[in-house]
């Protein structure tokens, strides 16, 4: 039917509210896929929301939602919900007849005052717990609601989006792509998806369904409204949901994940095997929401509301398929406070088991103890940007140290934030400014070119490649180690090409074999020479490099994901921590510093280093140094 012969004018809606409820009132539209809905202002406080079927609507499926708002308000006394309005006789549901002799059904519901999701700005972590927390409830308040029409096939049910695969016409060749790598993606999990707990969900907190509080400081979610698109399904499914549309328009989308993940898991508790398929069940809401999108244009070209989601989720589309899978569920177990990467313990298991000698490494060194070599960002010894990019002044302070420590082995470096990494080619903007990878994977070992690197176990080659680059691996080799019921990885960096280049993919390298010499600068990624060693429990999709230098803000995934190599050495050396921590420093402070130079952040930035017009912190972040918004530049003018 003809989508202007069923709308409804608000002078209509008007006289339906007062003949079906006996309330006048005035009536302003709001969006909405099937039904038309209207606000309703009175003369009094009550506010309300008016709902008109189109026409013939299953009246049972409508029960449903009716019963489901009921059960709601008996069952989440901590939840802010629609409460339903009977009409005039007393029924939830009423019957009228429109303009065009159509039978169509009528609802009330009280008007829950906030403001949409969409309108609030900026949405910071904060937020986007409570929005968690607020669906984690609500999960929580629907256990053990049954009725008939909560079973159906339903277009926005992830459980049911492979009908989007009939589609694929109306796209574009790289939509196309982009939909049927995440459509694989879904089908290929579907058996031990279908085993995932199910219940009654909400379904659809999309970002005009959630209601935020009016504050413009710490808002915070307060209800979901619409409760339309309840069905009986998976229960990751609602959280996906609220994941895929408060993620749109944010660099970092899983970034922008974590808090609501962290909020509903304080609510209502989930278990490691579903997080193992949020990661697509959120991809495929997108898939749905842009295949609507498509179909509607043709369908009903004029109803605006349908097409509103589309740019946004395409967007967000495309960056969620640069992530890898894997490291996304490593993230959500995070969130969770779950071990991020599963194998974790059973690598520490394996190291407590073998113990090695660094010589087992470096054969021809005969050298087992190690000087430990500070080069993060509060690291004097490094001195200026400008020392430490003249590589021929670093290599000359790298064999002071040695000659001062002769029978050492000159090492360090693992979970270091470090200012070293002058290359932007790996900056970001996230969600919260410019980011940069700072935070070191592996140990540096510093020793001489041409320094042969040996096999401490049996391992296949994976990766051989001439990693070519400023500031990256030059030879690099991975070797694949199998265990009885795991895999790790273990990475061999800043190495002769040629030494490299003679293993080929599928090789097998015996334990004690040698696997490469060290290079020198610049056929090493120009760094003096050195070996950087680092373990991995996933290679996630790297065929031809791997990161060995992480974000900050996802640091607790890549220690999972890259355990500490001194696992395999156990050198008291490398385990020594001499930082000193900001409680530390905050009770330093109050002891000897008057109340006048009291500190104004609620988190105290510790400032160690200067970078022209930046200070950085213990992290390598730059902050912009302005005191009464006059600029203080140079504190390493050189």
């Amino acid at each position: 039917m003809e989508y202007n012969q069923i709308k409804i004018s608000t002078q209509q809606a008007e006289k339906i509210l007062f003949d079906t409820y006996k309330i006048k009132g005035i009536a302003s539209e709001l969006p909405g896929e099937l039904d038309f809905n209207f606000r309703i202002k009175t003369n009094t406080s009550e506010s309300y929301i008016l709902k008109i079927s189109r026409p013939n609507e299953d009246e049972n499926y409508l029960d449903f939602q009716q019963k489901l708002l009921q059960f709601v308000a008996e069952n989440g006394k901590e939840i802010m919900s629609p409460k339903v309005i009977l009409d005039k006789i007393g029924s939830a549901i009423s019957t009228i007849k429109d303009s065009f002799g159509n039978e169509r059904k009528v609802r009330l519901l009280t008007w829950i005052s906030g403001r949409v999701w969409s309108s609030v700005n900026p949405q910071l972590n904060d937020l986007r717990f409570s929005l968690g927390q607020e669906a984690g409830k609500l999960t929580a308040a629907l256990q053990g609601f049954k009725h008939e029409k909560s079973e159906r096939e339903f277009v926005w049910d992830v459980a049911q989006s492979l009908w989007t695969k009939k589609h694929l016409a109306i796209f574009s060749s790289e939509e196309k792509e982009i939909v049927t790598y995440f459509q694989e993606q879904f089908e290929n999990q579907k058996s031990d998806y279908n085993h995932l707990r199910k219940s009654v969900v909400h379904n659809d907190a999309n970002d005009n369904n959630v209601i935020v509080s009016k504050e413009l400081i710490n808002p915070k979610v307060i209800a979901a409204i619409d409760y339309g698109d309840a069905i009986y399904t998976q229960i990751i499914n609602d959280l996906a949901i609220a994941c895929a549309y408060a993620i749109m328009n944010h660099n970092d989308v899983l970034d922008a994940t974590i808090p609501i993940i962290k909020g509903y898991h304080t609510s209502f508790p989930l278990q490691e095997k579903e997080l193992k398929h949020l990661y697509n069940a959120i991809a495929m809401r997108l898939v749905i929401s842009v295949t609507k999108s498509a179909i509607n244009k043709i369908e009903e070209p004029n109803n605006q509301y349908l097409l509103i989601s589309e740019k946004p989720a395409w967007e967000t589309l495309k960056k969620w398929k640069t992530i890898h899978p894997d490291f996304a569920e490593y993230t959500f177990r995070t969130a969770c406070s779950f071990v991020a990467h599963p194998n974790e313990e059973k690598f520490k298991n394996l190291s407590a088991k073998n113990e090695f000698l660094v010589s087992d490494l470096f054969p021809t060194i005969n050298k087992n103890e190690v000087q430990h070599l500070d080069l993060s960002v509060s690291s004097k010894w490094i001195g200026h940007q400008e020392d430490f990019n003249n590589l021929d002044l670093f290599q000359f302070k790298i064999d002071q140290l040695q000659k001062e420590n002769p029978n050492k082995v000159i090492a360090g470096g693992y979970l270091e934030p470090r200012a070293i990494y002058t290359s932007t080619t790996y900056d970001k903007i996230g969600n919260y400014g410019k980011e940069s990878r700072s935070i070191h994977l592996g140990i540096d070992y510093w020793l001489p070119q041409k320094t042969h690197v040996h096999a401490l176990l049996d391992g296949e080659v994976v990766i051989a490649v001439n990693d070519f680059g400023d500031k990256e691996y030059g030879g690099l080799i991975v070797l694949k180690h199998q265990q009885k019921d795991f895999c790790f990885y273990t990475l061999y960096g800043h190495n002769t090409v040629e030494s490299v280049l003679k293993h080929t993919i599928g090789d097998t390298i015996l334990k004690g074999g040698k696997i490469a010499e060290l290079g020198n600068y610049p056929e090493n990624g120009n760094w003096a020479p050195h070996l950087h060693f680092q373990v991995m429990l996933s290679l996630f999709h790297y065929k031809t490099d791997y990161p060995g230098v992480a974000y900050l803000n996802q640091i607790d995934v890549w220690k999972s994901v890259c355990p500490n190599p001194n696992l395999l050495f156990n050198s008291e050396a490398l385990e020594k921590n001499t930082t000193i921590s900001n409680d530390e420093i905050i009770k330093y402070r109050k002891k000897h510093l008057g109340k006048s130079l009291s500190l104004q952040y609620k988190v105290p930035i510790k400032m160690v280093r200067g970078s022209g017009q930046y200070l950085m912190d213990q992290f390598g972040k730059k902050y912009l140094d302005t005191v009464n918004n006059v600029a203080h530049v140079g504190h390493e003018n050189y």
